[in-house]
């Protein structure tokens, strides 16, 4: 699976009168549809897949799952199959008018639409029978798509060049992308995550891939919880984009970058710090995000 361009580091202006720098990794633009930290995770797990000769992948995720729309689109252009386990079975009748599972839909995804209490056994043994006898033999990627093949994958977003920066702060979802970021960091450098869920349940996952000690998450920016956000975010995002034009997403990047301009704020970061953020993609749940906005009568981002 090869990347359609390459990720680049672009200045964000932020004139600060400490002389802390801030830049940001424009991961997003590494694919239109595997954007982002999905296209380093599925990398290597597309290649053990075919190695395996497998036909079929099995993954897991929500109805505007970045994770699932990545799959499908993986999969359709690397000549899989695709299942994948939906959380929800009250979407089974109304998939079609989600953009994402209908994305997924289109690329050949085939569903299979869950209730919230069975998909909370999706690690489990019985469960994982239960998909085996239904579907016969697949591949399978967690949810999120944290595994050890995607970490080795999310160890390639930073490089050489990357060291002269003293902060590298990352969104956080299941902690794979920023335990890659981890493993390949300098010692010398502090590496933030931001959560975009609640709990400190993150903390344990992470040290399971993490082979260094030097990072910490920052957890008081997650708006709530994943995929909830307000008015006060949506307007940070927009703003963003008019002054620096790039598009942030609302589940990930953009609770980063409100949480480092807020830390900026407050006197966070130590006198001519120099900052990379990560921009991890995501960008295909804004249209589904503006949908849930419009029916609550709240203001959209701007695409």
């Amino acid at each position: 699976m090869e990347a359609l361009q390459t990720s680049f580091i672009q200045k964000i202006d932020i004139q600060h009168k400490l002389g802390i720098e801030l830049y940001m990794k424009r991961e997003d633009v590494l694919h239109p549809f595997i954007s982002g930290n999905k296209f380093r995770k599925l990398k290597y797990n597309i290649l053990e897949a075919k190695k395996l000769r497998e036909h079929t992948l099995l993954t897991f995720g929500g109805a505007y799952s970045n994770h699932i729309a990545a799959v499908a689109y993986a999969g359709k252009i690397n000549g899989f199959k695709t299942i994948g386990v939906i959380r929800g079975e009250e979407l089974e009748t109304k998939y079609m008018s989600n953009s994402t599972l209908r994305f997924a839909y289109d690329c050949g995804m085939h569903f299979y639409f869950v209730t919230r209490t069975l998909y909370r056994q999706k690690t489990d043994a019985d469960f994982k029978t239960h998909l085996k006898i239904r579907f016969g033999d697949f591949y399978t990627i967690p949810e999120g798509g944290t595994n050890a093949l995607a970490i080795k994958g999310c160890e390639e977003i930073l490089n050489k060049e990357d060291n002269l920066y003293d902060y590298i702060c990352c969104s956080v979802g299941t902690g794979g992308t920023f335990s890659g970021i981890i493993n390949t960091s300098e010692k010398h450098q502090n590496i933030l995550g931001f959560p975009a869920l609640k709990g400190d349940f993150l903390q344990n996952d992470i040290r399971k891939f993490a082979l260094q000690n030097h990072w910490k998450l920052i957890t008081d920016y997650h708006f709530g919880g994943y995929a909830k956000i307000n008015e006060e975010l949506i307007t940070f995002i927009n703003d963003f984009k008019s002054k620096y034009n790039v598009q942030l997403d609302p589940v990930y990047t953009g609770k980063m970058m409100y949480g480092i301009f807020d830390l900026l704020a407050k006197g966070y970061f130590p006198k001519n710090s120099k900052i990379l953020a990560i921009h991890t993609g995501g960008l295909q749940g804004i249209k589904g995000m503006n949908e849930k906005l419009k029916m609550k009568d709240l203001p959209l981002i701007a695409v």
